[in-house]
């Protein structure tokens, strides 16, 4: 379940959907990450429900408005999931886009609702798949929304993850490929960078948590892919800076950010992680995000699924690991085995109707041979 290059070539005029969430709690960049990785304001800050008119970031603040957001600051926000769609052009290959959004997430005292509202967001998507695969006939126009990555911003704090965090990954991480972010990571100096992201990946191996990890094949995968992969790993958590404005240097308008103490870049891999991340989710690893999610996770949470079903057990019944693949083939071959009779029942009506054609065409045969007999008949009698 690793990257081809050839897979990318095959699509490349056929063009490909492909699904993200972004999660994080308020102010860490989330939305300005999303923006500036399709290069058009997609999702709108939340600073812009406050402006004289929405659709112009350089508006003034409506002082009504801001009052009114004064007023309502203590009253809790529930996690929303909104679904964005844009139509992108990546070197030739057109890629459908769906962008989850899930404003809110994080800003509560108790977000044991949002881990919930996510989840069952997630599969709610799989069994969308689930109903249409059992199916007689299935409908032309379905269409597959399920999450191919997760991206998780970190709030870039220099510490450590905190329990929300781990919570969240740890809770999702089996139906989804997780990818965690820092999200705002000019707000740290590259040593204390540095040293927060070994601090995030010796957290994620402790609690061992099975983000994406950009696994690869020694056996199997040629020098450049296992290059490749090795370097993406040794990134997580990707630390990254958004920009959606461009800003001039040496005559040359790039994006990025001004500060007193210099310039960060976004598209400059020396200043963020932004650009490999953008060309694994866009180009080198979109495929293998979507194989994972369908032959991986999509299958595991099938054979659950329909393994409870079968047993009757609760919701909150465990499959064991070693149980998965042998009940798999097991309910697999339960499914093809009631096909098999369908298409058999199907056979035998077909083969009744023809049986009963064929006694109506020799019922008329006789009636013709009677009625011939009969003219024949009365042709001699005339004759006479």
């Amino acid at each position: 379940m690793v990257y081809r290059a050839s897979r990318g070539r095959k699509q490349a005029k056929k063009g490909v959907q492909l699904t993200i969430m972004v999660v994080g709690s308020s102010g860490t960049g989330r939305t300005t990450f999303v923006n500036t990785l399709i290069e058009q304001p997609l999702l709108p800050h939340r600073s812009q429900q406050l402006l004289r008119d929405p659709e112009n970031p350089r508006s003034e603040v409506d002082p009504t408005l801001a009052q009114q957001a004064a007023a309502d600051a203590h009253i809790e926000r529930k996690v929303e999931i909104k679904q964005h769609n844009v139509e992108l052009d990546e070197d030739g290959m057109r890629i459908a886009l769906t962008v989850v959004d899930t404003p809110g997430f994080g800003d509560g005292i108790d977000n044991e609702n949002c881990f919930q509202e996510i989840s069952s967001y997630l599969e709610r998507q799989y069994d969308d798949i689930l109903a249409e695969e059992s199916r007689i006939k299935r409908n032309p126009r379905f269409r597959d929304n399920r999450v191919h990555a997760l991206l998780y911003f970190i709030q870039p704090t220099g510490h450590a993850l905190r329990e929300m965090d781990i919570e969240l990954m740890r809770r999702l991480s089996p139906r989804v490929n997780v990818i965690p972010v820092i999200g705002k990571a000019d707000s740290l100096t590259p040593s204390e960078l540095k040293s927060f992201k070994k601090r995030i990946m010796e957290d994620i191996e402790y609690y061992g948590i099975p983000v994406y990890n950009f696994p690869y094949d020694p056996e199997e995968d040629d020098e450049d892919t296992i290059a490749d992969n090795r370097e993406l790993r040794g990134l997580l958590p990707f630390a990254i800076v958004g920009a959606e404005e461009e800003i001039m240097i040496n005559g040359e308008a790039v994006r990025g950010r001004r500060y007193p103490w210099g310039i960060v870049e976004v598209d400059n891999e020396d200043h963020s992680d932004f650009t490999p991340l953008r060309r694994a989710l866009l180009a080198s690893h979109l495929t293998d995000l979507k194989e994972i999610t369908h032959d991986f996770l999509y299958e595991n949470y099938r054979t659950e699924k329909l393994s409870r079903s079968v047993t009757g057990g609760d919701q909150n019944d465990q499959v064991l690991p070693e149980d998965m693949a042998t009940q798999s083939v097991r309910l697999k071959e339960e499914q093809l085995r009631r096909e098999e009779e369908k298409l058999r029942e199907i056979e035998l009506k077909v083969q009744r109707e023809i049986q009963l054609k064929r006694q109506e065409l020799l019922a008329k045969e006789d009636s013709l041979k009677v009625l011939e007999a009969r003219l024949a008949a009365q042709g001699q009698n005339h004759e006479y």
